[in-house]
């Protein structure tokens, strides 16, 4: 490495991953255990009334994003222009986590009261994306200002990725939560008011230590390359994305992959009520369930192995292998086992539980996921090159305006995967008090593979198999003729690298 190379320490790097891990604890929190299980399985909110509520925040993100995007651009204080935010807003963003949580249940309320419930819903969850990615743009935009080396970036957004992979972790929300419940169920309290107690309570508790964890991105990193002095309006920072060529495709490519997050969304409530009747504890019954034990375990074991694995090799594959060829490899190949998850459910008659089954699906899961991690890597390692390669071209560094489209992209395609979520429940009529009565009909006994025919079921196989292997397969589109080849990116960086060595040398 040059010696006029700035880049981070080891404490940093340490302190950076504590962080990422703590923000994405909390992004999971309401990822998983709010958006995909408590406002319909616990609240038993209408799907369509959340469907629309998370659509509504992911169109207000479309232009929330590169406004933040904009914000931490035009930032200059003695911190830089990313620490501020990671600095004083880890704090609310834990607050409003908790308060999207404290709310009724929709099908024992007052027709004002349901009113009152989903209106609660959507402000505390469109407040909490806000204040969400007030932290989220210069999380990941700091990395960019950490070091001048290329190997450093990509190895400290590859273990970014692992981190935020790691936090995923938080989806353990809720079986806890539901074991938490048994304590309140034997006091006395309903199924339902046992369940939202045992989730608020073990809310409080994940979110705490998550915000803490957060500060530490703020409070122990350093930024250390200089920014412009230029300074652009939100009207031109929107130019500067869509002018961008390169990135332009990765936003593109990243919108056309939204289906991909109906796996996150749904993993939990599938293996829930799949392989668990709609309540963890119900493998505990009458003696351990080994089978259906075994099945959850396989298949939780293959998706989180498959991404860390790919996060971790991936920064090394870059190295050798185009940056282009990599990403669009992950796409085409990782569509290929979501669809063979659907093809092997209908070969198994509608159940995998057998355990021969839970290996072939098993084995899907992890190569969906690998094909996901690998994608996640590549895109912030791509991003950070755009990035580069406008301060080359006009001499700006749009840090928080581009990594800003990385944020949009992970909640636009959110909210894509819980309308599509939504439409499919809708149309085979698993929503608000049909999932009450379907819970009490487990309770007493049914098997959610073929109560109702096992439409449920099929509809909840069919979400994390067929749209997303769509989605891969159209985001290769936009990239197969990628803007900038990794030689080009190379020549970019070294001249950026001694053209600011000379600008200090002569300070």
């Amino acid at each position: 490495m040059s010696k006029n190379i700035r880049t981070y320490t080891k404490g940093e790097l340490v302190s950076y991953l504590a962080g990422m891990f703590g923000q994405n604890m909390i992004y999971n929190i309401i990822a998983s255990g709010l958006v995909a299980y408590y406002l319909q399985f616990v609240l038993h909110i209408p799907v369509v009334a959340i469907g629309v509520i998370v659509a509504v925040a992911r169109v207000w993100d479309a232009i929330n994003d590169p406004m933040m995007g904009t914000i931490v651009d035009k930032t200059k204080t003695k911190w830089g222009k990313c620490r501020p935010y990671l600095i004083f807003f880890p704090a609310i963003i834990g607050i409003v986590t908790i308060l999207t949580f404290i709310n009724g249940n929709y099908t024992t309320a007052s027709e004002s009261g349901k009113i009152l419930i989903v209106a609660w819903a959507a402000i505390s969850y469109i407040a909490w994306g806000m204040v969400f990615t007030v932290c989220d743009i210069p999380l990941w935009g700091i990395t960019s200002l950490m070091t001048e080396d290329e190997n450093d970036r990509s190895k400290i957004l590859g273990l970014a990725r692992v981190a935020a992979g790691v936090g995923g972790i938080g989806v353990v929300i809720v079986p806890v939560a539901q074991a938490v419940a048994g304590i309140f169920a034997n006091k006395g309290y309903d199924q339902t008011t046992a369940e939202k107690y045992g989730f608020i309570l073990i809310v409080v508790v994940l979110t705490v230590i998550s915000t803490i964890l957060f500060e530490l991105a703020g409070l122990k990193t350093r930024e250390r390359v200089e920014t412009s002095e230029k300074r652009y309006t939100f009207k031109e920072n929107f130019q500067i994305m869509f002018k961008c060529k390169p990135f332009f495709q990765l936003l593109i490519s990243g919108i056309l992959r939204s289906p991909i997050q109906l796996l996150m969304l749904i993993a939990i409530s599938f293996v829930t009520y799949y392989f668990a009747d709609g309540d963890f504890m119900n493998l505990f019954k009458d003696g351990i369930n080994f089978s259906r034990l075994i099945g959850v375990a396989l298949i939780a074991v293959s998706v989180f192995v498959g991404q860390f694995v790919a996060m971790l090799i991936t920064p090394k594959l870059i190295s050798k292998f185009e940056n282009k060829t990599l990403y669009n490899f992950y796409s085409i190949a990782g569509a290929v086992p979501f669809a063979l998850l659907f093809v092997f459910f209908k070969m198994a008659g509608g159940d995998i539980t057998p355990i021969g089954w839970v290996i072939v699906t098993s084995i899907c899961f992890l190569l969906a996921s690998a094909a996901m991690g690998g994608i996640n890597v590549l895109q912030s390692v791509m991003i950070a090159d755009c990035v580069d390669y406008e301060e080359y071209h006009n001499g700006i560094r749009p840090d928080g305006v581009f990594f800003s489209g990385q944020s949009f992209i992970t909640k636009l395609s959110g909210g894509i995967a819980a309308l599509v979520q939504s439409l499919v429940y809708g149309a085979v009529g698993f929503s608000d008090v049909v999932v009450e009565q379907t819970q009490q009909a487990l309770n007493e006994g049914a098997s959610f593979i073929t109560y109702n025919d096992g439409k449920f079921a099929s509809a909840m196989f069919f979400l994390i198999s067929i749209p997303p292997a769509i989605g891969m397969l159209l985001s290769a589109i936009p990239t197969l003729k990628y803007a900038m080849t990794d030689k080009e990116h190379t020549r970019i960086l070294d001249e950026l690298v001694a053209k600011r060595a000379k600008a200090n040398s002569e300070d």
